[in-house]
């Protein structure tokens, strides 16, 4: 096992993916310059990183149990009182935390 350092094959298939990788990414910027800047399709690009983010920390939460739907409470109340996300996200980790060290 110490002697196969290589793959064979190894190397082109990290190029073809870093390739593709670039791809998507070139093709993103590409895209953005030619996307509305007002209308729907806008109003849903700026909604969509809030909602991909409530789907994840939202069932994280449920799965936690108490600790962590008070811990996402806590994240809204700081939400609400800075509209600063390292206080939210801060807040949320915080009060999981001690609730964790306290049960």
């Amino acid at each position: 096992m110490a002697d196969a350092l290589f793959i064979e094959g190894g190397l082109l298939t990290i190029f073809l993916v870093s390739a593709v990788t670039y791809g998507l990414r070139l093709g993103g910027l590409l895209l953005a310059g030619i996307l509305p800047n007002r209308g729907p399709v806008r109003r849903f690009l700026d909604a969509l990183p809030g909602t991909i983010l409530i789907s994840l920390v939202v069932p994280a939460a449920l799965q936690s149990g108490l600790s962590g739907m008070i811990g996402l409470a806590a994240c809204l109340l700081a939400y609400f009182a800075t509209k600063n996300l390292l206080a939210t996200m801060a807040a949320g980790v915080l009060m999981v935390s001690i609730l964790r060290q306290v049960s």
